[in-house]
């Protein structure tokens, strides 16, 4: 029963998630949380160390997800069920849109999805500041350490594009910010 629910929650992730991963943030919360894979607080600590790992947040969900479920063929299947959309839409759109891509049309129909896509990601990026700085909607509390390292995250993020062209490298804000994490809150 577990491969099945694997096999369907993360079929309807990779089939529903146009635009990137972190579209696909909102879609894969629904999937997590409606099979009880992981809770609220969890997935959003899945999410970020999957940020910081390479490969795609969905694939390291996924292989992760599947893994805590039914160990190395639950990781496989749930991996599989991710990606095999995703392959199969590129061959057949490959296949049936060479004179397509030529088309004005065309490109007006993929210039209104990246507008939709950029405001998923920006309410995304909203929801998980909010929850992460003051919590859910259910139990509201001000995480002030969270508070004062988002604003002093974006504060060297925004001025490291003032003083530098290309601003700061994902790399390092990304050590930065786990650093700070340390620093704030421990190991855990």
């Amino acid at each position: 029963m577990i491969y099945l629910q694997l096999l369907i929650g993360f079929l309807r992730v990779g089939l529903f998630s146009f635009g990137g991963a972190y579209a696909a943030i909102p879609l894969i919360r629904e999937v997590v949380l409606s099979y009880g894979w992981l809770s609220d607080d969890k997935l959003s600590y899945m999410i970020a160390v999957s940020e910081s790992t390479p490969g795609s947040i969905i694939v390291n969900l996924a292989t992760y997800i599947g893994s805590a479920q039914a160990g190395v063929p639950g990781a496989v299947l749930a991996t599989a069920a991710a990606v095999l959309p995703a392959f199969l839409i590129v061959v057949l759109l490959t296949a049936l849109f060479k004179k397509a891509v030529q088309s004005e049309l065309f490109h007006a129909a993929l210039d209104g999805m990246k507008a939709c896509v950029t405001g998923v990601i920006l309410a995304t990026g909203a929801y998980m500041i909010l929850t992460g700085c003051f919590g859910s909607a259910q139990g509201f509390s001000a995480d002030v350490p969270a508070i004062v390292l988002t604003a002093a995250l974006a504060a060297v993020y925004f001025g490291a594009r003032k003083v530098r062209k290309n601003g700061m490298s994902p790399i390092v804000l990304i050590c930065l910010a786990g650093a700070a994490g340390v620093l704030a809150y421990g190991w855990r």
